[in-house]
């Protein structure tokens, strides 16, 4: 079986659906097709470690009903995943054994769990999140866990924790580093979210290794470094790769993602763009080539490759922003901070509520908000601006009050 050429997506996660809804938006009258390992509709990924579990039977998160790809002669092919890449002949091949024609191919695979390297990470009542069925399962052990055990102290383990705790599990997050979100968060709030999920009755374990998970049959313990923990539901999130392998074994480059340039083009061949998180490209706001994984930056880069195959070209150059809800905590973050840069923290109007602003070379480059939406709103607006936000800027203010000044000035900001 084939198909006429035209654009082909790889993937039916938020990049990919950006990808073609824009295509369709931005005039594109070719013929689309996207193919997707999954047997669900594209849907969001975000609440699947929020809040999807409080009714796991319940989970409505579909970005768009079937008719929406119907309507817009999307070719919408579910449960075909593709299998190889072609890219002398210009086509796909897909576990059925479909080969698929294309104009334009868009890589929109995403990434996938680091597997835990322990012995008895295959036991029943162990579990990674990453898709829909994860979190579903997840959702199930989690009307009867007492003893869960978060593998893991970054964004989706201590969305996750918060998710137990809310069930009435007795929950223990270990983290292997000193300290939780240690490369996504200054240090300077690390240890005001460490308190902050501890109140909440989350035990928390920093430095810990774990060693092994025991059980007969089914989990029972959790063995580390630091003692043994009780366990009958096992949860972890070290960590992504990019699922990049069909674009090295088609002789693409490749480095820790698909290799590509300020607009989203495969650097071995512009008729291959690489979207959201299986992608490396130039960004103006980090030091080198970056690979991004979040909403929303699937969601830009996919739109803009649409655009550009549509006939409008630009440079990727959306600033990167992020979020995570840990119950009662709603972490922001808008820009990229370095390691060595300058870190001011401040607190908000309400005890909840604080910033840490990071600086380079006396200009803001990245703002960490915690319970503070106005504020992160403010930072998004200030960093996408030319003019640039010093540390003097901010004596005794907020980047509220400061956008709220410069607007009333006349500045660009």
């Amino acid at each position: 079986m084939t198909s006429a050429a035209g654009v082909v997506v790889v993937g039916g996660g938020q990049a990919g659906f950006s990808v073609v809804s824009t295509l369709r938006s931005a005039g594109y009258d070719g013929p689309v097709t996207v193919l997707a390992d999954e047997h669900h509709l594209p849907y969001q990924r975000p609440p699947l470690s929020k809040k999807a579990h409080t009714d796991p039977e319940g989970i409505h998160v579909d970005l768009v009903p079937e008719s929406f790809y119907r309507e817009r002669d999307i070719d919408l092919r579910l449960g075909d995943g593709v299998t190889a890449l072609d890219t002398a002949a210009r086509t796909v091949v897909t576990g059925s054994g479909t080969r698929v024609p294309y104009e334009h191919l868009v890589l929109a695979t995403g990434a996938r769990n680091r597997r835990l390297p322990v012995p008895g990470a295959s036991l029943d009542g162990v579990h990674a999140l990453r898709s829909l069925d994860d979190a579903l399962a997840i959702g199930r052990a989690l009307t009867t866990a007492r003893d869960v055990v978060v593998i893991g102290g970054g964004f989706i383990g201590l969305e996750l924790a918060q998710v137990a705790v809310a069930r009435g599990a007795r929950v223990t997050v270990v983290e292997l580093a000193d300290r939780l979100l240690s490369r996504a968060v200054s240090p300077q709030l690390q240890e005001h979210l460490r308190e902050r999920h501890e109140s909440s009755g989350v035990r928390i374990l920093t430095g810990t290794a774990v060693k092994a998970i025991d059980g007969a049959g089914r989990v029972e313990r959790v063995v580390t470094d630091r003692g043994v923990l009780a366990a009958d539901l096992v949860v972890y999130g070290i960590g992504a790769a990019p699922r990049d392998e069909l674009a090295r074994d088609a002789g693409l480059v490749v480095d820790d993602g698909v290799i590509v340039d300020e607009q989203l083009r495969s650097v071995s061949d512009p008729r291959i763009s690489a979207v959201g998180d299986c992608a490396r490209h130039p960004h103006p706001h980090a030091d080198g080539p970056v690979r991004l994984e979040s909403v929303q930056n699937a969601t830009d880069q996919g739109a803009l490759v649409g655009r550009r195959i549509a006939g409008s070209p630009a440079p990727y150059r959306s600033l990167p922003w992020f979020w995570s809800d840990q119950g009662a905590v709603k972490l922001q973050i808008a820009g990229l901070r370095a390691s060595t840069d300058e870190v001011l923290v401040a607190e908000g109007d309400a005890p909840e509520r604080l910033a840490a602003y990071a600086f380079r070379d006396d200009r803001l480059v990245a703002v960490e908000t915690l319970n503070w939406p106005a504020e992160h709103l403010a930072a998004r607006r200030l960093l996408e601006r030319p003019v640039p936000v010093r540390a003097a800027d901010l004596a005794g203010s907020t980047l509220g009050a400061l956008a709220r000044a410069r607007r009333t000035a006349g500045v660009r900001a």
